[in-house]
């Protein structure tokens, strides 16, 4: 496949529709408005990453974070893994061409459907019907599955014997990965799954159903112009109505230095905190906005952990792809889940899935356990490489349920800062901490919260699924944006439900709660769903068919 971005000397002043990120929620607007025969253009901060140039070891590995810290930073603005370490909680995000998806462990599923009868959404969540028809756009096009061959992986295996007895459901998980040779619906040829186990890094076999291989790839073909390297700074509404938009070079072409483009339409599709961050700068540059704006950051009740020195193999190190180890299949990153349902109380359910970190990671594994005493182990796993010894039995844990959704983001000294003193404290923690350590013991091994806890990165919780900042509300008084995405006005005297026309926030930063479920398949829908609205109101007509395998040769 090409490449679908475009050197910034290709920029254009103005455009019918500029979309500022290249997530789920930012490829499925693309898409959508270039198929209604829109002009549009994406900027993207990140690099674009082919297939077969993600990282395969931890010398490139290590050159793929960026760390941001109260008064330090360190790391390209190019690296693939934006981690910013706050004073009450980590956030982990992905900076590059198809944002999240690139990374994840894909897994895509359905929150219970009380989490949108929540008094946290606009009623027209629940009640219209278009978000029924948001899911099965999005499942068409992500096209979540089931490997046939899930419960073969040793780590499903594992899990599911551990879990036996502690009234939950093992089943196989769905995720965003063609475990066939396949054409997906974007006309992209794609590869069967090879289960390397190295989702998380970045797939380099082209099996894992990123936005960088459908959607993007989609608004390409119909005309949408793709940029990279170009962090947007603020959004202004100017004397003529057109939003402008400022940002700036960050990539490796700085050919242009500073860009100021406008559109009538600008959609925010950033990440939870890039969006939140650009809307933060333009209410200090004169935009009125809702006073909620920062508030509800819900860490999606995320825990990863992990278990040391299990009684069996569980094979969850990745061996990447070519293989580094002949012969042993990984599986995708996550291939099973333990499901624990409450009828009764919403907040009580959450899912455990069983990980496998990405072969990149194999050799520093063992010295990131060294701080927790687990000496010998380590030197044995540095003596036998961590596919044979104490690191083949490794089990990496994704939990993800509910939380209060109680963070708040603001910029402090003009960098994004968010506050949750108690966060430490929510109730979920604890009781994932007993679950987990439940499953870990009936392995036979020892329950590990956190193998950095003695270094920078302290005892604060982590999240990888940050939701909220710009949540929905019926009116500006209890959200940023309302039920279509679009922004409220906060100018005095404006109506409570008053919209800046043309203005837009669509991905994770407008989910005002937790979902208790991985969350791209809901941020998908959502956008598809802010799509249909957006075509309605306009007057646009635009197909989602597929592209046919003869259009795209």
């Amino acid at each position: 496949m090409s490449r679908l971005s475009l050197p910034a000397s290709a920029l254009k002043p103005r455009y019918d529709v500029i979309v500022v990120g290249s997530g789920y929620g930012g490829g499925v607007t693309a898409s959508r408005l270039a198929r209604a025969g829109k002009r549009v253009a994406v900027l993207e901060r990140g690099r674009e990453i082919a297939t077969g140039e993600f990282p395969q070891k931890f010398s490139d590995l290590k050159n793929e974070f960026q760390v941001t810290g109260k008064s330090f930073r360190t790391g390209s603005e190019q690296a693939i893994y934006d981690v910013r370490l706050g004073r009450d909680m980590h956030v982990l995000v992905a900076c590059g061409l198809g944002g999240g998806s690139l990374v994840n462990a894909g897994v895509s599923l359905v929150p219970d459907r009380r989490v949108f009868t929540d008094d946290a959404w606009p009623g027209q969540i629940a009640q219209d019907g278009t978000l029924e028809e948001g899911y099965r756009r999005a499942k068409e096009w992500i096209r979540p599955a089931t490997d046939p061959r899930a419960p073969e992986m040793t780590k499903f295996s594992v899990l599911e014997q551990a879990g036996r007895g502690l009234g939950g459901t093992m089943i196989s998980s769905p995720v965003a990965v063609s475990f066939e040779d396949t054409v997906n619906p974007a006309g992209i040829h794609q590869q069967a799954c090879t289960r390397c186990g190295d989702c998380c890094a970045g797939c380099n076999v082209g099996s894992k159903n990123t936005v960088a291989l459908t959607y993007l790839p989609d608004a390409v073909r119909h005309g949408a112009d793709v940029f990279t390297g170009l962090k947007v700074d603020t959004v202004r509404k100017g004397a003529d109505g057109m939003w402008q938009v400022a940002a700036r070079a960050v990539g490796i072409d700085r050919s242009v230095p500073e860009v100021a483009i406008e559109a009538p339409v600008v959609v925010l599709a950033a990440g939870t905190l890039g969006s939140t961050e650009i809307l933060l700068r333009s209410r200090e540059a004169g935009l009125a906005l809702s006073d909620r704006l920062g508030d509800r950051f819900s860490a999606n009740g995320d825990i990863i952990a992990f278990g040391y020195g299990a009684k069996t193999v569980v094979n969850g190190i990745g061996v990447g792809h070519p293989a580094k180890v002949a012969g042993l299949e990984i599986g995708a990153a996550v291939s099973g889940q333990i499901e624990f349902r409450d009828a009764e109380t919403l907040a009580n359910e959450l899912h455990v899935q069983e990980g496998a970190l990405p072969s990149a990671f194999a050799s520093v594994l063992p010295v990131l356990f060294l701080p927790n005493g687990r000496l010998l182990g380590a030197l044995s796993s540095l003596v036998n490489g961590v596919y044979k010894g104490p690191f083949a039995s490794l089990q990496t844990f994704f939990a993800v349920s509910h939380d209060s959704a109680s963070g708040r983001f603001a910029l402090e000294d003009n960098q994004l800062a968010l506050a949750w003193p108690d966060a430490k404290d929510e109730p979920i923690y604890a009781k994932l901490d007993a679950i987990l350590s439940q499953l870990v013991a009936a392995s036979g091994g020892s329950y590990v919260k956190n193998p950095l806890a003695g270094t920078v990165m302290g005892h604060q919780p982590a999240t990888a699924h940050p939701l909220g900042g710009c949540g929905m509300g019926r009116e500006r008084g209890d959200g940023v944006v309302d039920h279509k995405c679009r922004v409220f006005d906060g100018t005095a005297g404006a109506g409570e439900t008053a919209v800046h026309e043309g203005l837009y926030v669509i991905d994770g930063a407008a989910i005002p709660r937790s979902l208790g479920v991985n969350p791209l398949l809901t941020i998908t829908a959502l956008a598809e769903r802010a799509m249909l609205h957006f075509a309605q109101d306009h007057g646009l007509r635009y197909t989602t068919t597929p592209v046919s395998p003869a259009a795209a040769a």
